[in-house]
């Protein structure tokens, strides 16, 4: 499985609802969140088979806004190789 790092923004109005969604999908303990901060994000690093897949975790009405990163590491080795 690949690693994603996923930033879902809301609008402070919107914000007690999508905290409710991803409750209900049952990752509301898995993100981190800006909110309190003024910063109404949400941001997660989640194991997926797909970039489809892992927007999943995001509640639809946020799903389009949400920023999907496919994660990587490198390693000395890589990077003198030229990665």
């Amino acid at each position: 499985m690949d690693r994603y790092l996923i930033e879902s923004p809301h609008t402070k109005e919107d914000c007690t609802h999508v905290l409710k969604q991803v409750e209900a999908l049952g990752y509301i303990t898995h993100f981190e969140w800006g909110c309190a901060s003024g910063e109404h994000t949400g941001f997660v690093i989640i194991e997926a088979e797909s970039e489809a897949q892992a927007r999943m975790v995001v509640p639809a009405m946020s799903r389009k806004q949400a920023r999907v990163v496919k994660l990587n590491r490198f390693t000395p080795e890589l990077l003198k190789a030229g990665h």
